[in-house]
């Protein structure tokens, strides 16, 4: 099962900051998913994800959120 997190209403740099903290308690190759509404999230929890050696599987845009699949590193 997919474990997710939903961000929304939250600003920067709360989106990434607790990406970072939810990923740190997965599993190795465990995916989570993130919704966010912060514009600025597209930004930032890719950029956290390339830094920390996870893997963004996919982000899709709709009506004003943002949705991350996110791969935990190995």
């Amino acid at each position: 099962m997919d474990d997710t997190l939903d961000l929304m209403g939250l600003k920067c740099p709360l989106p990434a900051l607790m990406t970072r903290r939810a990923l740190a308690r997965l599993e190795s190759g465990a995916l989570l998913i993130v919704t966010a509404s912060d514009p600025l999230s597209v930004v930032d929890i890719p950029h956290m994800c390339a830094e920390e050696g996870h893997s963004v599987e996919s982000v899709t845009r709709q009506e004003g959120r943002a949705i991350f699949r996110i791969r935990r590193k190995d």
